[in-house]
């Protein structure tokens, strides 16, 4: 049940950072991580490359710039997004 829900979850915001899923689903970010590699082998998701942090605050945790994209074939995720919400 819990893979469908982070399936969901990152189908209907596009992206989300290991941080987001951490706080929505109250989870251990490994223990995250290993059902996101499920979903990866899947091909239902791919993990960005190392993004890069915003600049001059040093602020952005490692959570938030770990970041995770629903593949649709058909719809592009611009990488010129904030990486996230908090991030400037």
């Amino acid at each position: 049940m819990i893979l469908s829900d982070i399936q969901k979850f990152i189908a209907d915001n596009k992206r989300a950072s290991i941080a987001d899923l951490k706080l929505h689903f109250r989870m251990d970010g490994d223990a995250l991580r290993g059902m996101l590699n499920r979903l990866i082998r899947k091909g239902r998701i791919s993990k960005m490359a190392e993004a890069k942090k915003c600049g001059g605050c040093s602020s952005c945790a490692d959570d938030a710039t770990e970041i995770y994209v629903w593949v649709n074939p058909g719809e592009l995720v611009s990488e010129k997004e904030p990486v996230s919400p908090t991030c400037h």
